[in-house]
């Protein structure tokens, strides 16, 4: 049972300052190489990740038995239906963490966020698109090597926007973005 306090509920922030205190805790030895805002991005967006393709794989191998999804008048195939699935389950769950455990000192309304990250997400599959296209059939980079490369390169558009526009913060640091887990 919660009750509000504030506006959010008590019991969503147990989860929440649970979730905080966990990355923090791995924190210590990177201190000295990437702000704590950085290292909680990388940990949510390597979790959210490693979760997509996760989804991705039960949905293909599982759940569509690697057969096409025929619903009625649209038939995808099942490549792209994992990845529908997937991307329902980990757009949610991207947003959620970025939101609340990764740009916390947002000024933002978070309808205002959320469309943001939507157009965001639709921009990164686009670079993503566009980028391996280039690397392989312009450049003839080997295709994984490729998708190394535009990782680096979406990942740290992904970061900038967020940061800057999607969940944009006033320019003096809020406390929330210290690290909770033990000192050195």
């Amino acid at each position: 049972m919660s009750y509000l306090r504030g506006g959010q509920a008590v019991l969503y922030d147990m989860p929440k300052k649970q979730i905080i205190s966990f990355i923090d805790f791995f924190y210590p030895p990177f201190r000295k190489v990437l702000p704590v805002q950085t290292f909680r991005y990388a940990a949510c967006g390597g979790f959210n990740t490693f979760l997509d393709i996760f989804i991705y794989f039960i949905a293909y191998n599982y759940i569509l038995h690697k057969q096409v999804l025929n619903i009625g008048i649209l038939a995808f195939k099942p490549h792209i239906a994992a990845f529908i699935i997937s991307f329902c389950v980990s757009f949610p769950t991207g947003f959620l963490l970025m939101r609340h455990v990764v740009f916390t000192g947002s000024i933002l309304h978070g309808r205002v966020q959320l469309f943001r990250y939507f157009v965001l997400v639709v921009i990164c599959i686009v670079l993503n698109y566009v980028f391996i296209k280039l690397f392989v059939e312009r450049f003839h980079i080997y295709p994984t090597i490729a998708k190394m490369i535009t990782t680096a390169i979406v990942v740290s558009f992904s970061y900038i926007t967020q940061k800057r526009y999607t969940f944009k913060a006033p320019d003096k640091p809020t406390p929330s973005l210290q690290p909770t887990g033990p000192e050195e």
